[in-house]
């Protein structure tokens, strides 16, 4: 286990425990869920999981924790089964006395966490270490056996639930087929990588009917040879934005970039670089609003629930568009038609440009955590620090969505229209999810 987590939680014991016996100062600590879900993210980054596919790890990890949560609080919190697509009960506890449930929705989070992806064992050295810190601040065998009993068939039935989302057979479907057909997405440099996840908008989706229920208008028509269109216009403002970047709109693209697996070219050396991919940030946002609204256990799980299922069902809304339009990138035109040598700021990911799932999940989760806090929400996001990327603060949630959507065209990776698309998009689908599922009661 990463040692600097090892000192955050000796840390959390020392600041919560003036005496033995004190560990529901540890286990009420929204702050350890949020290491919680910072392990699972430095799990998902080790794994150079796509953020895709890690969005997934997140959503069914959360949803384990808040179960375990509403059924310890069922005059604040509603279960989300029956709410949420295939989910049709969840167990009851029945040991409540000797259930110390927020230690039990810990080991659930990472339990699941682990499990719908991970190879297994994954997150076991952090959940026994866990078990070390309640047990040697005071709770008992006894409460410790029966909170993780319970943790494990909440668990085992969130995970019993995920496999039927048909991700399993994704893994084995149909690649894409690359045509290199004017418009049509072809792959880009440094890596040439195949398309990622062609599949992923046949996922089941959680809260939204349809993976096309969000579905958006084509985008502007290809067109390089009249300099009047809608697309050269639009294609020029990347190409000339990219050309005449200055330091803040750099620092701002590099600071939602996100890239998990960034391939860096230096002469004839090549070395990866690693970050949180964007539903990770996302995630440590929450956990930075839940400590900056000095958040209690309970709200700290809700927020990360809501946001975690706003960010799955835009991703998969998101690669529903990518793969019906197959939308060529920017570098990609510019480098045949205009300038062969011409390099956007970013890296340009592994799969169609429209719409851009970066402004879609900022977005969606702007408007899921806007609906736990508040609009106004002021909040500095120092998510990116650990990269040696400079803090950021904002105004409120959507304010940082909306600097998201310039961060994309800044790099060089998106058309602007196709952002404020996805920001638009993003926005109908969070908040259809917020009107839609009932959390708190």
């Amino acid at each position: 286990m990463n040692k600097i987590f090892v000192l955050l939680l000796f840390a959390i014991a020392v600041a919560a425990c003036n005496q033995s016996n004190d560990y529901k100062k540890i286990t009420n600590n929204p702050d350890l869920y949020a290491y919680t879900v910072h392990e699972l993210n430095q799990v998902v980054m080790g794994n150079n999981f796509s953020p895709i596919v890690a969005s997934r790890n997140y959503a069914y990890a959360a949803i384990a924790g808040y179960e375990v949560v509403a059924a310890g609080n069922p005059t604040a919190y509603q279960s989300l089964a029956g709410q949420l697509k295939g989910l049709a009960q969840m167990p009851k506890p029945k040991d409540t006395a000797n259930i110390d449930f927020p230690y039990a929705a810990l080991v659930a989070y990472a339990t699941v966490g682990q499990a719908v992806t991970f190879p297994e064992g994954s997150m076991q050295d952090y959940t026994d270490s866990l078990r070390k810190l309640v047990k040697s601040n005071g709770m008992s065998s006894k409460m410790v056996q029966a909170s993780e009993a319970f943790a494990k068939e909440v668990s085992t039935t969130i995970i019993a639930w995920s496999k039927k989302d048909n991700y399993a057979q994704t893994r084995s479907a149909e690649r894409y087929t690359v045509k290199d057909s004017p418009g049509r997405w072809v792959p880009t440099p440094p890596m040439y990588a195949s398309a990622a996840e062609p599949h992923w908008a046949e996922i089941r989706t959680m809260a939204i009917d349809s993976a096309s229920q969000f579905r958006p208008s084509p985008p502007p028509a290809f067109n390089v040879t009249d300099k009047s269109s809608e697309y050269y216009k639009n294609l020029m403002m990347v190409k000339n934005a990219g050309d005449s970047l200055t330091e803040e709109q750099k620092h701002i693209a590099n600071f939602w970039d996100d890239n998990p697996f960034k391939v860096n070219v230096t002469g004839h050396a090549m070395f990866s670089t690693k970050k949180f991919s964007p539903p990770g940030h996302w995630m440590s946002i929450v956990g930075i609003a839940n400590k900056t609204a000095k958040s209690d256990f309970n709200t700290a799980v809700y927020a990360y629930a809501k946001t975690a299922i706003a960010i799955f069902d835009a991703f998969i809304h998101t690669w529903d568009a990518k793969y019906t339009y197959k939308t060529v990138r920017p570098e990609t035109v510019i480098n045949k038609y205009i300038d062969p040598n011409w390099r956007p700021l970013l890296q340009t990911p592994a799969f169609p440009e429209y719409t851009c799932g970066h402004s879609t999940i900022s977005s969606s989760a702007a408007e899921a955590l806007t609906s736990v806090y508040g609009d106004n929400f002021a909040y500095t996001d120092s998510t990116e620090l650990e990269f040696g990327i400079e803090n950021r603060s904002f105004k409120s949630f959507r304010h940082a969505a909306e600097e998201n959507n310039w961060a994309r065209f800044y790099g060089g990776i998106h058309f602007h229209n196709s952002c404020l698309t996805s920001t638009e998009k993003g926005q109908a689908l969070g908040n259809y999810i917020v009107s839609k599922l009932k959390m708190k009661k």
